[in-house]
């Protein structure tokens, strides 16, 4: 039995989404296979999935053959066509590339030296993670494990067979002890997860015990086994997958260290601040140090892709990577001063190069804490009137970082990935749940909630979209809701339900024309009234547009009459004034805010809300931009919502326009 389908798992199946379907896998008693082009692999192999290089908006084939096939294939063809799948506990920051926790320069080339315009010279690596650091140099290289190359005597086998899987016994039992811990980050979670996977990998288990029944030592045919599967990482045609390789030479390490019965080097007694410098260093190693000790980290090996780079990018450490053999040049360093951003090592700097270190690295922290003073401001204008700092957020998972940053309520919260995260509509238990959650938490803040913006773009599970050209104009957003109202009344019905527990506003996309208001209202207020015959407790809730489309803007005068506030999506919007594909990184250039025709259609919409007394809100990115905020402000917006990492920025840009006012 079979079943094909397009991969929408953001970026594909790379290590962490390969690791959640090969567990998803193994809970069906048939065997499971996953075809790309021809080649067929086991679902249950997380390393052979990974070698098959599955990337987004690819076909794929789920072939399952025994007792539970249907529900295996149901199961995976979901996970495969969920593209938040692997991602679901995670915070949901950057996703500029597979589970990465925010952007970084890919410079993957050679490390040659360079110097800088004062004339310092530098080591040139890989800028894994932003950030500058200097400090005392932290030298880890642990000594190279070497396999005695003893060949096995016949009756040694056995043996020798028994110890290799008592030492991978060992060392996941070690890594289940690390994810037993509460003081690992989710992301940091995910990378164990999935080292732990390839430790017990039947590609990896499987070569070494082949090696051993050839008569290789244990030692011996982990390395060649590592070796031999590194390799085919490497030469596969994606960044991503060639990081790998480092993975899987750092868990032949460990499966090596638990044979020769030693313990890695520690990192605990590394001192505050120090530079970490190492050759190569394992994730799980990394994510088990004191990383708030840290001052960053060099490497010899590694990319802006590897685990290293990812953990360092959570934990807003400064890395470099990548320097190769100019790593050697460190061993003996007192101390180093890194530049994330560029990728530039300073080995030993003088006073000169220190004290401009010592001045960036104490102005980004004086910035950062500067701006914590605002977590709690509530910004006004000169003239009294509160602007409101909102977050955006797609999740429960993300009230957390919203609240610690001063969010005065939710500007956006995105209900398509409730739908996406499941294989079934949730239903209106499930979304009144999750609702009411949100309003409960930032109450009495408001919470604006954009109702189901789906399309051909990203589709979800239980509802069938026709094929388009171009999915950004097609049966999208409201238009998709208005023509299902099944789905659409459930999700109204569970906002009535949620408005008793908080401030919940309503917020519809991609309206283009009135007659879409007016047919919501009256889909809201028939929800209303079977909610009230059967006696289940709800309340009003204000309802809005989203402007984002041309056609909004020309008729906001109109619009601003029929609803209670307007937010401005400027993502879109732009778009759509440009008539240039965001995603399109030919006609980037096209894609600017600033524009002058996108800042009048911002301007129109702007007047028609104030004109009308209605509140203009934006939840575009551009919204957290300090330099356009008093644009915006003058303009008119009293709301402006953001990534949760921006509030508080936006909220000292306000409160110095008050100060000079």
């Amino acid at each position: 039995m079979e079943r094909s389908t397009i991969v929408r798992v953001h970026e594909g199946l790379h290590a962490r989404p390969a690791t959640r379907f090969v567990k998803l896998a193994k809970g069906f008693e048939s065997d499971v296979e996953l075809v790309k082009d021809g080649k067929a692999v086991s679902a249950k192999s997380s390393v052979k999935l990974m070698l098959l290089a599955v990337k987004e908006n690819q076909e794929v084939t789920v072939r399952a053959n025994g007792a539970d096939a249907i529900e295996a294939i149901e199961a995976l063809i979901g996970y495969l066509e969920n593209p938040r799948a692997g991602l679901d506990d995670e915070n949901d920051g950057g996703e500029a590339g597979p589970e990465t926790a925010a952007a970084a320069p890919a410079r993957e080339g050679g490390p040659p030296a360079a110097t800088a315009v004062d004339g310092t010279p530098k080591l040139q690596g890989v800028a894994a993670s932003e950030g500058v650091a200097v400090g005392p140099a932290f030298a880890h290289f642990p000594p190279e494990i070497e396999g005695p190359g003893r060949r096995l005597q016949a009756d040694e086998i056995e043996g020798e067979l028994k110890r290799f899987r008592g030492a991978v016994a060992s060392v996941q039992s070690r890594m289940d002890r690390t994810l037993a811990e509460n003081n690992l980050s989710a992301g940091d979670r995910g990378i164990v997860a999935a080292l732990r996977d390839i430790a017990a990998d039947d590609s990896l288990t499987g070569e070494v015990e082949r090696l051993i029944k050839g008569g290789d030592d244990a030692v011996s045919a982990v390395i060649a086994a590592a070796a031999t599967i590194a390799a085919d990482f490497s030469a596969v045609d994606d960044h991503y997958l060639n990081a790998r390789a480092d993975d899987v030479h750092a868990v032949g390490r460990q499966i090596c260290l638990a044979l020769l019965g030693q313990d890695e080097l520690s990192l605990e007694t590394i001192p505050q601040g120090a530079i970490l410098i190492a050759d190569d260093i394992g994730a799980w190693d990394l994510a088990r140090a004191p990383l708030k000790r840290i001052g960053g980290v060099v490497c010899g090996h590694g990319g802006a892709t590897s685990h290293i780079a990812i953990i360092a990018r959570s934990h807003g450490i400064p890395a470099v990577l990548g320097l190769g053999d100019k790593i050697n040049e460190l061993r003996t360093a007192r101390e180093v001063a890194i530049d994330g951003n560029a990728g530039h090592v300073i080995v030993d700097p003088d006073e000169a190069a220190r004290a401009d270190f010592s001045r960036r690295v104490e102005a980004a922290a004086q910035e950062r804490a500067g701006l914590k003073v605002f977590k709690n401001v509530t910004p006004t204008r000169a003239d009294g009137t509160v602007i409101e700092v909102a977050a955006n957020i797609g999740s429960l998972e993300e009230i957390e970082a919203a609240q610690k940053a001063g969010a005065m309520g939710v500007g956006l919260f995105r209900t398509e990935l409730l739908f996406m995260r499941h294989m079934h509509l949730p239903s209106e238990e499930m979304q009144a749940g999750t609702y009411s959650a949100l309003a409960k938490a930032f109450a009495p803040h408001p919470v604006i909630v954009r109702t189901l913006d789906i399309g051909g773009d990203k589709p979800i599970a239980g509802i069938e979209f026709p094929d388009e050209e171009n999915p950004f104009l097609g049966w999208r957003g409201i238009r998709m809701c208005l023509d299902r109202p099944d789905i659409f009344k459930r999700q109204l019905r569970a906002l009535l339900r949620a408005a008793v527990h908080g401030n919940i506003k309503v917020m519809l996309p991609m309206v283009s024309e009135i007659g879409e208001v007016t047919r919501t209202r009256a889909l809201v207020d028939e929800c209303a009234a079977e909610l009230k015959a059967e006696g289940v407790p709800h309340a009003d809730f204000d309802l809005g547009v989203m402007i984002e489309t041309p056609a909004a803007v020309l008729i906001a005068p109109a619009l601003a009459k029929e609803v209670a506030f307007f937010s401005i999506g400027t993502n879109d919007l732009t778009q759509y004034i440009m008539a240039a594909d965001r995603l399109n990184p030919t006609v980037a250039k096209l894609n600017d805010v600033t524009n002058p025709a996108v800042m009048s259609a911002i301007e129109l919409t702007a007047k028609a809300g104030v004109a009308a007394g209605i509140m203009v809100g934006m939840c575009g990115e551009a919204a957290g931009r300090p330099d356009l905020i008093p644009t915006f402000i003058g303009m008119g917006l009293t709301e402006l919502s953001m990534s949760p990492a921006s509030i508080q920025r936006a909220k000292k840009t306000i409160a110095a326009m008050a100060a000079e006012q």
